[in-house]
């Protein structure tokens, strides 16, 4: 019994130790490099495993990263979505089984290909960002987690975003890691180190390249910043309390708030005004008091505001819910509208809502959104157009890109951070931005109703940020670019090609292997 315990920790805890460095990357913790190790001895302890032990390997390593990384949901939904702790537990556990599948699937696939030594490293990074990918959209999609997010503060190194999008980032990671373990291994069997060293120039050969490439964006995006237009931008963070945010009796106490913190950035004579998702605790347009209150504010400020507020639309036969931001002249006029639609599952909305009737949503005072259009229209504001995301938007670049692609010169996220309290998911959440802003070369404004709030400028840099729960509003001239990058214009062509890649290898073994058994 002492001998299989023994055997169990020397082959997965190398891959628990991943899983645990990986989060130790990630905000809070921050120490970024690490992600460049990270992977090295789960890599290394690979070798002589079977299969099936790959497999188990890769779902450890998953399971210990995720279960560090996301922890926040279990006070989350314990807190304000009312389960027992048992309960929530459960469901960080389930939802870290599910991630987890996706390195376990990773460690078998390579095993089962069994690449040559020579492109095991570029074949592994391709079926990396392939799962990646798959992850971002299976399932309405969760990529919290993906390795490029690590580096949002490593400025020269993401500037490949605007070519591959957060994908290549986490391409260089692991093929950075594979050149590690592939060091550590030959310095133990010699006699592969010739072939192994020719095999590791060409990682080197691209991680100068895309150094040397962030060195020129950075100083030619300087550049364009120079001479592009400069809207001046506000963004009021009301640090309501999530616990009163809904409260009748709160709901004049919050507008009040907004207005007062809105009309101290008037002195910077702001052309727009952001505040967050869901700021009106009321439906914006129909309860008319607290509505003629906002107006009024708007028309005095004279310039014009995106406000968040949950919406709904009526027929005969049901009444539609959407989280909604509005867009308002400085006649306190409607001009534009965007309805949230890529919503929460669980805590928005519940997947199959018409027939799994006895589940309910995890956060109940979220409410029950329908879905907006997808048609990605930016919202107009005086010469400029914004694209807004709303929230959980922003974890997906294909929403950011739509909205370029139609025109938006400036992006815009609003969210409500309020449920994740004093855990690291605000600022792990708030660092997915700078690749939105990276990979279509926007200025990014964020409104959070508790923070973080601020700004990113296209070359991903950090403007300025907010304290968590404070009261405050910061205001800000920020560049808008026009350029449209080629991540833009081509989207995930790198990624998709990474995937076919991957798999044409399996191909190639799959007519290899039945042809040197014919030759026998």
């Amino acid at each position: 019994m002492p001998q299989k315990k023994e055997n169990f920790l020397v082959q997965y805890a190398p891959a628990a130790t991943s899983g645990l460095l990986l989060t130790l990357s990630f905000p809070k913790a921050g120490l970024s490099y690490l992600a460049f190790f990270a992977l090295i001895p789960w890599l290394v302890s690979l070798g002589p495993l079977t299969l099936k032990q790959s497999f188990y390997s890769g779902f450890i390593a998953g399971l210990f990263h995720f279960i560090t990384l996301i922890y926040w949901i279990v006070p989350t939904i314990h807190i304000y979505g009312g389960l027992h702790l048992t309960l929530a537990s459960s469901t960080l556990i389930l939802l870290c089984f599910y991630l987890a599948l996706y390195p376990a699937i990773f460690a078998f696939l390579l095993k089962k290909l069994k690449p040559n030594p020579f492109f095991t490293p570029l074949l592994s990074a391709c079926l990396w960002i392939g799962l990646e990918y798959i992850r971002t959209y299976a399932f309405t999609g969760f990529s919290w987690g993906s390795l490029g997010y690590s580096q949002y503060s490593n400025l020269m190194f993401i500037q490949i975003a605007d070519l591959s999008g957060v994908y290549g980032v986490s391409f260089l990671i692991v093929l950075i890691n594979y050149f590690f373990a592939d060091l550590f291994i030959i310095s133990r069997k010699k006699n592969e180190e010739k072939r192994s060293v020719i095999a590791m120039l060409f990682p080197v050969i691209l991680v100068a390249s895309t150094l040397f490439y962030g060195h020129q964006r950075l100083a030619a995006i300087d550049s364009l910043m120079i001479s592009a237009q400069k809207p001046v931008i506000a963004v009021v963070q009301g640090n309501i309390e999530q616990d009163l945010k809904w409260s009748d009796e709160f709901k004049n106490k919050t507008v009040e708030k907004y207005l007062l913190l809105s009309k101290a950035t008037l002195k910077d004579q702001p052309d727009l005004i952001i505040w967050p998702e869901t700021a009106l605790p009321f439906y914006y347009g129909y309860e008319r008091v607290l509505s003629d209150l906002v107006d009024q504010c708007i028309r005095e400020s004279k310039t014009n505001y995106l406000i968040g507020s949950p919406a709904f639309k009526s027929d005969e036969k049901e009444t539609l819910y959407y989280n909604r931001a509005f867009m308002l002249n400085r006649f306190s006029i409607v001009t534009a509208t965007y309805d949230k639609n890529h919503l929460v599952p669980f805590g928005e909305y519940v997947p199959f809502g018409k027939y799994l009737t006895f589940l309910g949503k995890i956060t109940a005072q979220a409410g029950n959104f329908s879905t907006g259009d997808k048609s990605y229209v930016p919202l107009d504001f005086k010469e400029h157009k914004t694209g807004v995301l709303i929230c959980f938007e922003i974890l997906f670049p294909n929403i950011a890109s739509g909205f370029v692609k139609n025109g938006a010169d400036i992006l815009t996220t609003i969210t409500n951070d309020a449920w994740f309290g004093q855990t690291s998911a605000p600022m792990q959440h708030f660092s997915m931005a700078v690749f939105r802003a990276v990979e279509n070369r926007r200025s990014v404004a964020r409104a959070a109703n508790t923070g973080i709030s601020g700004f990113i400028d296209p070359k991903g840099q950090i403007l300025e940020t907010t304290p968590l729960f404070t009261d405050r509003a910061i205001t800000r001239e920020i560049p808008a670019l026009t350029l449209i990058s080629f991540y833009t214009r081509y989207g995930d062509i790198f990624t998709v090609g990474a995937m076919v890649a991957f798999c044409l290898a399996f191909v190639v073994k799959g007519i290899r292997n039945p042809f040197r058994r014919n030759e026998k």
